[in-house]
């Protein structure tokens, strides 16, 4: 099993992700929940290409916390 940070952001259309860990892996939504959805399938679909091409998968080094500033 292979565990990745992503980031979903809001955009004018919907929403978009993507995986630091991952360069190149983005997903896009119209919700929240879809593009949660389709970020898992493309994940699956780009570590499934690194194994089938023989090439190593990276390990999960992003972490991610709020600050608040005052």
């Amino acid at each position: 099993m292979y565990r990745y940070l992503v980031v979903i952001e809001k955009t004018s259309t919907g929403f978009s992700a993507y995986a630091p860990d991952l360069p190149g892996c983005i997903a896009t939504g119209e919700t929240r929940e879809e593009t949660k959805k389709n970020m898992q399938s493309a994940i699956k679909l780009h570590v499934q290409g690194l194994l089938e091409d023989h090439l190593e998968v990276p390990e999960s080094k992003s972490s991610a916390e709020y600050m608040a500033v005052a």
